[in-house]
């Protein structure tokens, strides 16, 4: 849904049309210029508006606060985390140094931080179609580029480079597993359930059916548009977020640092995952349980696109750059954590089956550990109106449906879905029949019967998103944009190519290596991933619901509602040229 972003297009000016109301509630009260201009507006914090007002700011929080269209947020967004955010962060001043076992900073004093990243595996899929290697040498050349000798840290001025460099497929695991046990819990329970979060942080278990909620740009629709929907949201952090806390909790309990001296990037394929990282909900405010503005778990996203722009800034070039991993790395502090992050060749995994699809796989482990409850179960499935709907029905070896569920991709989609879940108003008229798609007595909704539903704003997945490398790019062609005008069939056979790097790499797990755990539904075992998480928990000191719930929040403007209010705007508008 962000494909027409890009930092190098993006201005400072966001119309009132839009919504954006927060600087005009910022206006300081002034003396009248000599010009007329009495009423100016500026996102450059950098220097004094001529008239001497403090300029307007606006934050990535502030975004959030308004009903404003999600291309409104992501704008602020994409020019505050951008490839350049990175290389400043990594000049800024000399970095943490750590001792060669990890357990210890060495220079503690020259107050300067550590550097982490997480690669989702769609950009490396994105890479590895624009390189024509296998996502996995993909995953090692962005592995050298931000930590190598022959990357960024070649060229910077504090030779600053990343520290580690994690796979977003670890936590997507634990997302998986944790995912299944919230189904479960919601079809044995049937009502609300606490799982265990303190002080009203995603106290009750979500109602059925239960949405995904790793999709920022549907959890942003969801918020501003359809606030009927969130009891329905999984609680449950997206791999990007769990990274994040996973590496700022424990980085900063084991070496004995301010969460403020962990940088932590993300390199995701959509521009919305900017958008879930300015939240306030994943900060250390909420796990450290300070109830105040925090440090955000991941300080910075980059889309695939940005990070072959990072390196181009470095003038490093990537296509050059080795395919093979990092000869040496020094281990995370907590030992069994750092087996977890960076298992060995032989127990790593691929991205799934393509059955799964390309954007995590949620809904195809939740079926598979269903079917596995029941002996004989199995799943089939339907195609919906379109291809990225479908259906899929559990059933017993004797025919009995046991589980029904479903996927929804696009916001075409997504549409449809909220109107069937939307709840029935009463009629205002004396025996009328309730009024909206859900009719029955109750205000019940109405349509299949499903307990999960996979839900992600683009069409295709997360392999589609905006932020990918897309067929047009120079990096491709080798053309300027403009004299490349490539139709749907181009489009459609690139995200083929992008699609069959994701599934390139191939399973290495073998079921012995797993501790010798015999429960491994998919490829994973969920005793093993408990185990970790509750040992993660230990370690930090944390309960574990404030580490991997979140909690979501309707969000209302209030444009237009106090008097004089519209008239304000359409006024700024004018002199500054935008408005409706």
């Amino acid at each position: 849904m962000s494909a027409i972003l890009s930092a190098d297009d993006l201005n400072d000016f966001i119309s009132p049309g839009v919504a954006c109301i927060k600087p005009v509630e910022t206006l300081p009260a002034s003396k009248p210029s000599a010009n007329g201009d009495e009423n100016e507006i500026s996102f450059n914090t950098g220097a004094p508006l001529p008239s001497d007002l403090p300029p307007a700011q606006i934050s990535l929080t502030d975004c959030l606060a308004c009903s404003g269209c999600v291309t409104s947020a992501e704008a602020v967004l994409v020019s505050l985390q951008s490839h350049a955010e990175v290389l400043s962060e990594l000049d800024s001043g000399p970095g943490l140094r750590l001792s060669g076992d990890g357990s210890k900073i060495e220079n503690m004093d020259i107050g300067g931080k550590i550097y982490v990243a997480s690669v989702s595996p769609q950009s490396r899929a994105s890479i590895a179609a624009t390189f024509g290697v296998s996502e996995r040498e993909a995953g090692y050349m962005i592995q050298q580029l931000l930590s190598g000798p022959k990357g960024l840290k070649s060229r910077a001025v504090y030779r600053n480079g990343f520290q580690w460099v994690v796979d977003t497929n670890v936590a997507r695991e634990a997302c998986l597993v944790l995912g299944a046990d919230e189904v479960m819990t919601s079809i044995l329970t049937r009502r609300g359930n606490s799982n265990g979060v303190e002080n009203g942080d995603a106290k009750q278990q979500p109602a059925k059916p239960i949405l995904t909620s790793s999709c920022p740009g549907w959890i942003c629709y969801a918020e501003k548009t359809h606030p009927h929907i969130l009891p329905h949201l999984s609680r449950l952090k997206s791999p990007q977020a769990l990274t994040g806390t996973l590496l700022k909790t424990t980085l900063s309990r084991k070496l004995g640092i301010s969460p403020e001296r962990i940088w932590h990037v993300a390199i995701m394929p959509c521009f919305d995952k900017k958008l879930e990282a300015s939240r306030e909900e994943l900060t250390d405010a909420v796990w450290e349980g300070t109830g105040t503005r925090g440090v955000r778990d991941v300080d910075c996203v980059i889309t695939s696109k940005e990070l072959l722009m990072l390196a181009d800034s470095r003038r490093v070039d990537f296509a050059k750059l080795p395919r093979t991993p990092l000869p040496t790395r020094i281990p995370f502090p907590e030992p069994k954590l750092n087996s977890f992050l960076f298992p060995p060749a032989r127990r790593q995994k691929g991205n799934g089956k393509q059955e799964a699809g390309s954007s995590g796989g949620n809904l195809h482990y939740i079926l598979q550990y269903f079917a596995s409850q029941y002996e004989g179960a199995s799943v089939q499935t339907t195609r919906g109106r379109n291809a990225d709907v479908m259906e899929y029905t559990v059933t017993s070896a004797a025919g009995e449906t046991l589980l029904k569920a479903a996927r929804y991709y696009g916001f075409r989609n997504i549409q449809n879905l909220v109107r069937r879940l939307k709840p029935a108003k009463a009629s205002r008229m004396p025996g009328g029949k309730p009024i909206g798609s859900a009719r029955r007595p109750g205000g019940k909704p109405a349509g299949p019967d499903y307990a999960y539903v996979e839900v992600m704003a683009c069409p295709g997945g997360c392999t589609n998103g905006g932020g990918q490398i897309k067929v047009d790019d120079p990096v491709i062609t080798g053309l300027d944009p403009s004299e490349v005008k490539p139709g749907p069939q181009e489009q459609k056979a690139w995200l083929a190519q992008v699609d069959e790097a994701y599934f390139s790499g191939e399973d290495t797990v073998e079921d012995a290596v797993l501790d010798d755990r015999h429960d491994t539904v998919d490829g994973i075992s969920p005793s093993y991933i408990k185990d970790t998480l509750a040992h993660w928990a230990a370690t930090t000191g944390i309960d574990l619901g404030r580490l991997v719930y979140t909690s979501y929040r309707e969000v209302v403007s209030d444009v237009g509602k106090d008097a004089g209010h519209t008239e304000r705007v359409i006024e700024i508008a004018g002199k500054i040229g935008g408005g409706w």
